[in-house]
């Protein structure tokens, strides 16, 4: 059994290629995902809104509030943790190496790992 691992620049284009490679490779036994899930929180933020409630009258018993929408910045996170970069690995037959090495690259994979056999 030989593993075979390979960078992606997203976690769905790593679910793509694994995909792809069980459909049509046989000697397939397993495979895993390895990504930063911090960056999900980074895309959430990137299309939303910060609502912020302020209260305008503090010493009257009937509290009037403002509320102040702000658009969500990914900013808020720092650079090293928004990066989607994910990492796939295979572990197949010897046989089927040379094929899910070639699938990982035309998947766009990056990195793809040439172990001895």
């Amino acid at each position: 059994m030989i593993r075979i691992s390979a960078e992606f620049e997203s976690p769905e284009l790593a679910e793509l290629a694994i995909k792809r490679v069980k459909n049509t490779v046989k000697g397939i036994h397993s495979s895993n995902i390895i990504y930063n899930k911090i960056s999900d929180k980074a895309m959430k933020l990137r299309s939303g809104n910060i609502y912020t409630i302020i209260p305008t009258a503090v010493t009257t018993h009937n509290y009037i509030t403002a509320v102040v929408e702000s658009p969500a910045s990914e900013d808020v996170i720092t650079e090293p943790n928004r990066s989607r970069k994910t990492y796939a690995c295979i572990f197949c037959d010897g046989d089927s190496a040379a094929n899910v090495r070639a699938l990982f690259s035309a998947m766009g994979g990056m990195k793809v790992s040439n172990p001895k056999e």
